[in-house]
Parts: C-alpha cells; structure tokens; sequence
C-alpha cells in the first residue's frame, strides 16, 4: 500500500485552514513545575492546554483540516467516524462549520460530557460495548455500514494525513510562540495513542526546533507505542487498559508511524495513580481541569520520567484534553488525596 505521509510543508499549509475557525491556544507558563523540577533560572516550562478549544481538545484542528479537504466535494452526505469521544466532539464541530452532517460511533462508557459536547453541535451519536470490542469488532464494524447505508465519507481519529497536518497547527503555534520570545525548546512531550496529535505536532517541532527531543508519553497498560518502538514495528494491543479512555487505540496509526519512528525516538510509560496525582496537581497549583488522557504528560515530568538535566533549553508539556464528568474528577482528586 503506498501511503502518502505529510511533512511538515502540509502542516503550514494547514495553519490558515485551521485558523478561520479557530484562536490559536496560547502557551501557559508554569513556575511551579519550573521549581517543582529544579530547573536553573534561563530554563522554562509551558503548558499547551488544548481544554481550551470550543470542544475541550485538540481533535477539533485535525477535524477541521480533514472537512476542509472533503467539504467541497460531500454534497448532502454525511460524515461519519469512530471515536472515544474528542473526535466524535472535533469532527461535530467541523461539520456544523462546514454546514455537514456527522455521525459518529462511541463507546458506551465514554464520559457524559463527551456525549453532551459532540450533540450540542448537532451530531447524531450511536454507540457500542467497548468492553467485548477487542473480540467483536463491532465498533468498526458500525462505522463501516454507516459509510454504507447513509453513503457517509468516513474520517480517521487519527490516521489520516490531513488530520495530521491539521493536528500539527497546534505544534506550529508552539514554535511561533517560543521563536517570538527567542526561546530555545529541548523537550516536548506529548501523548502517543493512536499517533495523530504527537505526528502531526513532532513535524511542526522539528522544523522550528530540530533539535528538541520529542517524548512520547502512554499509559502503561495502553503502551503500544513503547512497545513498537522495541519491535521496530508497529505493535496491535488487543486489550489496552487504562483510565485514559482516549488513549486506548490498538496501535498506532500506518500514515504515523513513519514520522513517529523518526521523530519520536523514546516514549515512556506512567500508571494510573501517577495520572491522578499529576490531575490533581494541576488542579492544586493551576486551578485547570484535565482528564487523564490529557494529563499523562503532566505524570511524566512529576515522576521524572524523562532525563531533563542533560539539556538547556525549554521544555513543553501538552495538555491534550479536559473533559472528564465531575464526579469522575471528584473521584481521582481524593485517589490523589489518599495515596499522598
């Protein structure tokens, strides 16, 4: 199969596209994590927190890039995607932007508010068991006859060129900040699941900061990137488990992996107590909402999980989502609270 993989001329392309739609999400310094991880007084942390966004993540700039693509040429079909719940919300967005129809395909244990977000943009959802997935099949299974009974283009989370490219706005927008500053960047982390947002966002590093090391960052029961690393090859989970519902991809995406392998050398995993803690950190010192999946990053550079001490330069820690149900919230913050 010949893939055709973007780079990081796509992403740029991408920018304007993105932009007519969305407010470029700012960098957020953090003196806390500065002197929480020692750093000397030159070197300094920033959040990207895409709970910014109008739909809580960053799925909604690969969204936008992929309707842009396929607007003109949908006519009155709908599109129609699976997704744990920020594409599902992402791809809403886009399509009521485009004046389109979306349907998407959700698990039955996803957060109320990922349900609530992608309806309130007039998106019709279906959902399926996730817990017998990995053995049926059925969450593709579904997509697959919604893209043929209702004739609907079907859209990738994350294994999509143009989802990439347009993921890699959000990237680009981190180089544009610190280069503005005149800042140098040495780390950036970012969570690897099915690959899109790390891909597309390791483009837009290494072009504005070819030296920065890319780390990527996964749960330690959903580990499949680590692991493909190892294999040199890409590595399917059948049960990957975790309290970070969106990254419970298989594996990683055929269009990501090559830019992953060359761009992303090292990925580290947390568990899920350290999540928690670093959710509940977050809240503590920033006063900011973050579900798990977004915050394993955060995780990772509390438990000093990633050899930051070696370098001089800035580092970037990519917050890829908030939307978790308040009672779910309540629940980890006092996990947090026990285990201190």
């Amino acid at each position: 199969m010949n893939l055709r993989i973007p780079d990081a001329s796509d992403v740029l392309q991408a920018c304007p596209i993105v932009h007519r739609h969305l407010t470029p999400i700012p960098l957020i310094r953090s003196l806390a994590l500065e002197r929480h991880l020692g750093l000397p007084a030159h070197r300094q942390v920033w959040i990207k927190d895409y709970g910014w966004s109008p739909v809580g993540s960053f799925k909604v700039y690969g969204a936008l890039r992929w309707m842009a693509e396929h607007a003109p040429t949908l006519g009155d079909r709908p599109v129609a995607a699976h997704s744990s719940g920020n594409f599902a919300s992402g791809l809403a967005f886009a399509a009521r932007q485009f004046g389109k129809r979306a349907i998407l395909v959700m698990p039955d244990t996803a957060p109320k508010i990922k349900f609530q977000i992608t309806q309130s943009f007039g998106a019709q959802v279906l959902t399926y068991q996730i817990a017998t997935d990995h053995l049926t099949g059925i969450r593709d299974q579904m997509t697959r006859q919604i893209a043929e009974q209702e004739k609907a283009l079907q859209a990738s989370p994350y294994d999509d060129p143009m989802v990439i490219a347009g993921n890699g706005v959000g990237g680009w927008e981190i180089v544009q900040t610190l280069q503005s500053q005149q800042r140098s960047l040495s780390h950036f982390l970012c969570a690897v699941s099915g690959g899109g947002l790390m891909a597309g966002h390791a483009l837009a590093i290494h072009a504005g900061f070819p030296d920065a090391k890319c780390i990527g960052v996964e749960p330690e029961g959903a580990d499949d990137y680590r692991r493909s690393l190892a294999a040199q090859q890409r590595t399917r989970l059948d049960h990957p488990s975790s309290i970070c519902d969106g990254l419970l991809s298989y594996d990683v995406g055929q269009h990501n992996w090559p830019i992953l392998r060359e761009h992303v050398p090292h990925s580290v995993a947390v568990s899920d107590q350290q999540t928690c803690d670093a959710l509940a950190w977050l809240y503590r010192h920033h006063g900011l909402r973050a579900e798990p999946s977004g915050v394993v990053t955060l995780a990772a550079l509390l438990q000093r999980s990633v050899d930051i001490d070696a370098s001089d330069g800035d580092i970037v820690c990519v917050l890829s989502g908030r939307n978790i149900d308040e009672e779910t919230f309540q629940k980890y913050l006092a996990q947090a609270a026990s285990s201190s």
